[in-house]
């Protein structure tokens, strides 16, 4: 059974309260529960670190005003969620775009916001094998070797992944074909390279 006396309502009460040693103690007992958590939602294990740090800057910010003592732990995971889903928009932006200095109107930047937060939820929905796979590979750029090394896989079984991934993908986004940024790699019918 985990050690849950770092969110005990008397501990989560004097940090409320002010009491540094009792925030410290918070901080630190919430610290590798969020963590874990973030592993499992973010791509990459810096993204998760980054993510789980930045929920507890704002737990210690904010805990003061926290109104429910009980709601901690499920407050904090909404943090490292919404962190998580940040950085993956990040990764959809249109960097080209941006340098480009193209002026979208307001219709079409709503509507790519929308398709950004859809393929990010469809992408978070996935297994976590086949989700760090697929953003190592497909929106991270990295190497298939490379994916596969950092994440103890063989070259056969991450390829495997990375199809799955990308078929789970396809049908939950409604079928459609092609890679997640709208290049299409020619010589391909529809699939991704590997």
């Amino acid at each position: 059974m985990a050690d849950r006396s770092w969110a005990s309502t008397q501990l989560i009460e004097a940090a409320q309260a002010g009491d540094r040693e009792s925030i410290t103690a918070v901080l630190h007992g919430a610290h590798s529960h969020v963590r874990r958590f973030a592993e499992h939602l973010c791509a990459s294990p810096q993204d998760a670190e980054d993510a789980a740090q930045e929920a507890l800057i704002i737990l210690y910010r904010k805990i003061g005003s926290l109104r429910a003592t009980r709601a901690l732990a499920s407050w904090m995971f909404q943090i490292v969620r919404n962190e998580c889903l940040r950085r993956a928009r990040v990764l959809f932006e249109r960097p080209d775009e941006a340098e480009a200095g193209l002026v979208t109107s307001a219709e079409d930047e709503v509507i790519r916001r929308l398709e950004a937060e859809l393929v990010a939820k469809a992408i978070q929905e996935l297994p976590d094998v086949q989700r760090r796979v697929l953003i190592m590979r497909d929106v991270l750029g990295y190497p298939g070797r490379s994916v596969a090394g950092a994440l103890g896989l063989s070259n056969a079984a991450m390829k495997s992944q990375l199809h799955r991934a990308r078929n789970r993908l396809r049908l939950s986004l409604g079928g459609t074909t092609g890679p997640i940024d709208g290049r299409h790699d020619p010589g391909t019918t529809g699939t991704w390279p590997v």
